[in-house]
């Protein structure tokens, strides 16, 4: 998400057009030169949070700016690794900026999350009425998350447990090729007080396990640019989802000169498992005129209208998740602009993730997780529910759109303004 100066302002209008009620009244914000990365809106007061380049904005709900948060320039070098130390970096360091990677709501404690990309990924927690800041993490480098500066590829869910003292942050993000320093994914804890020394540690940790998963060091010697793009993340019933964009290893020559393919898919891991041994990755993509979407730029999970729910003949209790991809499997940083918007039930979804575990543990077929496994192994028998698998692309019935822009638009509608 990249509008410019006044784009923010036109997507609450489309969407209030696109509500059949009266239009609103919205002013118009203007933010800093740099633009904008991020958006969260409180699901009760419908106050918007905006993530930026070394800002945070709080607006009303008619997007009058409330509040700020400055969160950069900071004196930093992308070369000093964690916890990052003046004294400690032989790097010269210099004023940099942090792009806003992250910005999630944390309702149980009132508080925003704001990560960032200096410091190696150094987080912030801001009350939610002011921005006031109530803590920064800095104990130990497992607070430090990646130092891409790339925003829209990091996403990350809020777990609220209603019996542990701790709710948990499930995150994923790349790593730069840093796999000693950084997992892709991991589960975190989201401590009430932000100074406490356990607040982003590891869910569960032990001598030989914990709560993360990292790309083997033997795939980044083989794929220097091997990476995982997290561009989406939810949570629905025991599970947590993301959908990501990553090197396809198949289709890629290890020879650096060569060309690079890239395969999107949606990953799915227990909220209750700790050691995640229930890590599924499935690929996904859509179909239009022969011509494949396989790009995920974005996405996000919403109930249908009586129109839509009607037209596709599901019931407007259904959970659809809007997607919005490229065309191909090449360029990641600049996508064709062809784009599709796909619809996909959260259901259908399940179930055909449920038909791959199931043929997988009657010996079906192989693990497809090359990357993880660093090569390719058969399915087994097994009665165990938590076993690492993909299958073959889901494909779905996709609409072409001809500029990703009007897309974007049309997602954050349903996020805003449900049909009725």
């Amino acid at each position: 998400l990249n509008p410019s100066h006044s784009l923010i302002s036109l997507f609450f209008l489309a969407c209030s057009s696109q509500t059949g009620g009266q239009p609103q009244t919205f002013k118009t914000f203007y933010p800093p030169d740099w633009g904008l990365t991020h958006l969260a809106i409180h699901n009760k007061t419908g106050e918007v949070y905006v993530g930026s380049v070394n800002w945070i904005f709080k607006l009303s709900s008619n997007l009058t700016k409330l509040r700020s948060h400055m969160t950069g320039p900071v004196v930093d070098n992308e070369k000093c690794y964690p916890p990052p130390s003046v004294q400690s970096c032989p790097h010269d360091l210099a004023q940099t900026s942090n792009v806003n990677k992250l910005l999630l709501i944390d309702y149980a404690q009132n508080r925003l999350i704001a990560c960032g990309s200096t410091s190696q990924g150094i987080c912030q927690f801001l009350r939610l009425d002011d921005l006031f800041k109530l803590g920064e993490p800095h104990h130990r480098k497992e607070h430090y998350l990646s130092s891409v500066a790339e925003s829209g590829t990091m996403s990350g869910v809020i777990i609220t447990s209603p019996h542990g003292p701790a709710s948990k942050l499930f995150i994923g993000t790349p790593i730069d090729g840093k796999s000693e320093y950084f997992p892709t994914l991991s589960s975190r804890k989201l401590m009430a007080n932000e100074e406490n020394a356990d607040m982003f540690s590891f869910v569960y940790q032990d001598e030989f396990v914990s709560s993360q998963l990292k790309i083997p060091s033997d795939t980044l010697s083989k794929f220097p640019a091997f990476d995982i793009y997290y561009i989406y993340s939810f949570s629905s019933e025991q599970f947590v989802y993301y959908l990501t964009m990553q090197l396809d290893t198949q289709l890629t020559s290890p020879d650096a000169s060569g060309e690079q393919f890239f395969t999107s898919k949606i990953v799915r891991l227990c909220v209750d498992d700790p050691k995640f041994y229930s890590y599924v990755e499935f690929p996904i993509g859509c179909t239009k005129d022969g011509v494949e979407y396989r790009l995920i730029q974005d996405a996000y999970l919403s109930r249908p209208g009586k129109q839509l729910a009607d037209s596709l003949s599901i019931s407007e209790d259904e959970d659809i998740l809007f997607t919005v991809f490229s065309q191909g499997q090449k360029n990641r940083a600049k996508p064709p602009k062809e784009s599709a918007l796909c619809l996909f039930t959260l259901r259908r979804i399940k179930e055909k993730i449920k038909e791959r575990i199931q043929s997988c543990y009657r010996g079906e077929g192989r693990l497809s997780l090359p990357w993880l496994l660093n090569k390719e192994l058969a399915c087994i028998n097994s009665v165990s529910p938590c076993d690492p698998l993909s299958d073959s692309l889901i494909q779905f019935t996709a609409f072409q759109i001809p500029h990703i822009k009007f897309t974007l638009i049309l997602i954050i509608c349903h996020a805003l303004f449900r049909e009725h």
